[in-house]
């Protein structure tokens, strides 16, 4: 028998109450896929608890083993430098808990029906596929690598039938979400706009994307990505990944 890590979700945190209460509920969904599966929530920044709290507590319990799980969809600043600061720091105190640090969400296929999901849900239909441009809206970065991963999904959600897809960012890189839906416009094909969210959860930038596609008239704007099944899923992926490599036999009467 092996001893499961704890999976401990990471999420930046945010002012804005409806972020903690989305990260939650979608923790909520999955702890019901795996009831087994013990399931921590912990923010970087603005709510509670804190990531080095919850890590003292796990280490007080006796628990040997925790999988930190970034709630982030590309590999910019957070995975590459907060977190990982964050998980030395604890390290150095906590010498007897094991921290593994999971990938980030993105990319993932799973990634692509959960957007195509929230844009069906706001009113779209699979048949306007063809007819359709997409502005996929991301949070921004200045990280050429998480640009250019955003460039990269924007061509694969083009390769799934919609008429035409763009990126857009929200802060940090250019176009912005209005002037992307008037680019779509002038698009050979394209009868109406839909902005998709690449965003986790509600907050000041995915407001300024919101915000963006009312300014420059979208006909359909979807919700962020949220408690979908296809992040809960994609989530167990990236623990069982991250934990393969660290499976060993539990102790005796464990």
């Amino acid at each position: 028998m092996f001893r499961r890590p704890v999976l401990l979700v990471t999420a930046h945190g945010s002012r804005d109450p409806r972020h903690a209460a989305t990260v939650r509920a979608l923790v909520a969904r999955v702890r019901a896929r795996r009831p087994g599966l013990r399931v921590e929530t912990g923010f970087l920044d603005f709510d509670a608890p804190a990531v080095p709290r919850v890590l003292e507590r796990l280490a007080g319990e006796g628990v040997q083993d925790v999988v930190v799980l970034p709630l982030l969809l590309t590999r910019a600043f957070h995975a590459k430098a907060d977190i990982p600061a964050v998980l030395h720091e604890a390290s150095a105190r906590l010498p007897r808990l094991r921290i593994h640090q999971a990938e980030v969400l993105g990319p993932s296929p799973l990634l692509l029906t959960a957007l195509e999901r929230r844009l069906y849900e706001a009113g779209l239909a699979p048949g306007d596929r063809g007819s359709t441009g997409v502005v996929l809206a991301s949070a921004g970065s200045t990280d050429p690598e998480a640009i250019a991963v955003i460039a990269e999904i924007a061509r694969e959600l083009r390769h799934t039938g919609w008429c035409a897809v763009r990126p857009a960012f929200a802060s940090a890189s250019l176009p912005r979400t209005e002037d992307a839906v008037r680019l779509l416009r002038t698009a050979p094909g394209v009868r109406r706009v839909a902005v998709a969210p690449y965003v986790v959860a509600p907050g000041f930038l995915p407001d300024r994307i919101a915000r963006g596609a009312r300014e420059a008239g979208a006909e359909v704007l979807g919700g962020v990505l949220g408690a979908s099944p296809e992040l809960a899923r994609l989530l167990l992926t990236r623990y069982d990944e991250a934990r393969a490599p660290v499976r060993r036999p539990a102790a005796v009467g464990a």
